[in-house]
């Protein structure tokens, strides 16, 4: 029997249509259907299945993450001297821009149903695209309306879309023809203000495209861009949270006490912060309502979609801690699923930045003070690193860098977004702070990861001013600001050296790391000042 689809509203159809767009449907084209259509749909399709509670579950293999080598952006005369050309951002030609956009097309218009969505990215109106998703799947375009900002029913007849993306996952590229690395592709053209994604499933490449699309349309127009998340205090005050996955910022910032502004992508503009997303996505491995009670809750909930997850049957109930998929399993939910929400989407200017880490060296301090210069030290760093075990032939922590803290999504060189942040900084007298998530007593295999209830109360501390009149002492490696006292956390904690039970090997431990740090930075060349260099690791 053939599949079935509800027939969408005609008031939730755009006037101008698909032909903008280059796309003339053979099949039914479903417009800005709602969540409950588009998982009645998902269901019929055979795309997934219903968990207990609700949820919507995808698999998505064989690729359970980003696909970083096969990101291109087309190199074209508008943009070409603003792209930090590299490993980052490979250079892809207009012609097989051409001919790979017009094969999707084709691809497009050939199959039975299309779902298109219209969508905001940007919680500011004054610097907000107008993004038109067209997807062959209802739970990819579930996937979108969750994470970006859904505009009122009664703007979609003249919704007008300033950004267009293709999905074709099913859609494998030639690398002879379109001159792709495989059959999977995420290709964006600035110029022509559209993106081309095929080949893989994973539901990330249809955000984190669209966020490396803002990182080279806002610097232009003096907006800084951001891979962080922020929250707001019952005073007002603002704090941002950087850090790469599995650091915390999703954990820390969804904060009972605090109102979430956003868990992964902002702006920063001279009107204050706001968010980019309508949604979140989440980490979901070992996720327990006992360590994040209003994470966990979402993905009890219908219209939330799991990624990847493994079910325990007969009851499809969860198991978060299964990762025989992969250990990336994923949780998108809207942002009113969060209780304490910003409904707005949009904050003042923070007082506060937090630059998270997991430190799996187990020597950076679990909290520590950050000067100007350190500041942006840490920031052009963008450090964590890796577990023994969680990669074959890792068998040692191992150092990961990435320039603010989000490098495969920054389109300009690094750089340009530092000295950004440090102008802002140094304008509105923000205090940043480096939090260490990761080991405390000794590396990854001998000591323990730092009590998530330990971090809340540095953290916490931070954000109230807490620590404003507490005593620092300065760490003799890595020169860091480092209090001798927080409520509620014991003193032994703090400071990481005498958490070791072997001092010296503390100290090996740490002037490794500290060397590592330094050979990093040495890539920015003469574009990082003397200051900036001299805030960096002494040992």
């Amino acid at each position: 029997m053939a599949t079935q689809v509800t027939p969408s509203a005609s008031a939730r159809e755009s006037a101008g249509g698909l032909a903008p767009q280059g796309i003339s449907p053979k099949g039914q084209v479903h417009w800005n259907f709602v969540a409950p259509e588009l998982i009645e749909a998902a269901i019929r399709r055979g795309e997934g299945t219903l968990a207990d509670m609700g949820p919507f579950v995808a698999v998505t293999s064989p690729h359970t993450g980003r696909s970083p080598n096969d990101k291109f952006v087309v190199k074209e005369s508008a943009s070409e001297a603003d792209v930090d050309w590299g490993k980052v951002n490979q250079p892809i030609s207009a012609e097989q821009w051409t001919t790979l956009k017009s094969d999707v097309q084709q691809y497009l218009n050939g199959l039975d149903d299309l779902f298109v969505q219209d969508l905001y990215c940007g919680a500011d109106p004054s610097t907000r695209l107008s993004v038109r998703y067209i997807l062959p799947n209802a739970w990819h375009a579930a996937f979108v309306r969750n994470m970006f900002i859904r505009p009122d029913i009664a703007e979609l007849a003249t919704f007008a879309p300033n950004f267009t993306v293709y999905h074709a996952p099913e859609f494998q590229a030639d690398p002879a023809r379109h001159g792709t690395r495989t059959g999977t592709f995420i290709v964006l053209n600035l110029a022509e203000r559209a993106i081309l994604i095929g080949g893989t499933r994973y539901a990330g490449e249809l955000k984190k495209s669209m966020f490396t699309v803002m990182n080279y349309l806002l610097p232009k127009q003096g907006v800084l861009s951001m891979h962080c998340s922020a929250n707001i205090g019952p005073e007002g005050d603002t704090a941002l949270f950087f850090g790469l996955s599995g650091t915390g910022k999703t954990t820390l910032s969804a904060d009972p006490e605090r109102g979430l502004i956003g868990d992964d992508e902002h702006g920063w503009s001279s009107e204050g912060t706001f968010n980019f997303e309508g949604g979140c996505y989440a980490k979901a491995i070992n996720l327990s309502a006992e360590g994040e009670p209003d994470i966990y809750a979402t993905t009890q909930m219908f219209g939330t979609i799991l990624e990847n997850v493994v079910l325990n049957e007969p009851s499809r109930t969860v198991d978060f801690a299964n990762q025989s998929i992969t250990e990336n399993t994923r949780a998108s939910y809207p942002l009113p699923y969060i209780k304490n929400h910003v409904p707005s989407g949009r904050g003042g200017h923070p007082k506060n930045v937090v630059f998270l880490t997991a430190d799996a060296f187990g020597v950076l301090p679990p909290i520590a003070r950050l000067t100007p210069e350190q500041a942006m030290y840490y920031f052009l760093s963008g450090y964590t690193a890796k577990v023994a075990g969680t990669e074959r032939g890792v068998t040692e922590p191992q150092a990961t860098f990435s320039a603010c803290f989000g490098a495969v999504f920054l389109v300009w060189h690094p750089t340009k977004y530092a000295e950004m942040l440090g102008e802002l900084l140094k304008q509105h007298g923000s205090q940043v702070w480096l939090v260490n998530t990761g080991w405390s007593g000794g590396a990854y295999g001998v000591g323990k990861r730092m009590k998530l209830s330990y971090t809340r109360a540095m953290v916490r501390a931070a954000l109230s001013g807490g620590l404003d009149s507490v005593a620092f002492k300065a760490d003799p490696i890595f020169g860091l600001n480092i209090p001798t006292s927080v409520a509620d956390v014991p003193s032994d904690v703090l400071d990481p050296r005498g958490t070791w039970a072997d001092g010296a090997a503390y100290d090996a431990q740490a002037s490794k790391l500290a060397g590592m740090f330094r050979e990093n930075i040495k890539k920015f060349g003469d574009a990082v000042s003397p200051a900036i260099l001299g805030a960096g690791p002494k040992g």
